[in-house]
């Protein structure tokens, strides 16, 4: 029987009620979203990345697969786990709603393409959907 280690979990539940409009960031429908999921048993990674919103986020306003080159994607992954960590650790001064974990990306692991397309979106997505900014270089259009 083979284990699949798992890279890391972003369970990211919304609690904040947000006004109506027509962006598909506060859509009701959005909470009937399956989970995205990344699997992959030749290297032993799975992602799960729940958080109301995403699937949306990754299918109607995230660039194309093929947009960002991976280098580039993997240096924005990297700037912002490491600031995603450094507050998931420090749950007094950030919300731990939002933080709820760590993610357990290593910088010499090559989890190619898909994983690293999939991560750099999602933190796209969380930069706009919570208001924030994780830094690193790269500012997130925050609507």
């Amino acid at each position: 029987m083979k284990f699949i280690k798992r890279l890391f979990f972003l369970s990211i539940i919304s609690i904040v009620f947000y006004a109506c409009g027509s962006s598909p960031l506060n859509n009701p429908e959005i909470e009937k979203e399956e989970p995205v999921v990344i699997a992959n048993d030749s290297l032993e990674y799975e992602v799960i990345i729940i958080d109301p919103g995403f699937t949306t986020f990754l299918n109607s306003i995230a660039q194309p697969e093929g947009f960002y080159s991976q280098k580039y994607m993997e240096a924005r992954n990297r700037a912002w786990v490491f600031t995603w960590n450094q507050r998931a650790q420090n749950s007094f001064q950030f919300n731990p709603n939002i933080y709820e974990n760590i993610i357990d990306y290593q910088p010499t692991i090559d989890y190619g393409y898909e994983v690293n397309y999939k991560l750099f979106n999602y933190f796209l997505f969380a930069q706009r959907k919570y208001k924030m900014s994780l830094g690193g270089g790269f500012r997130a259009r925050i609507n």
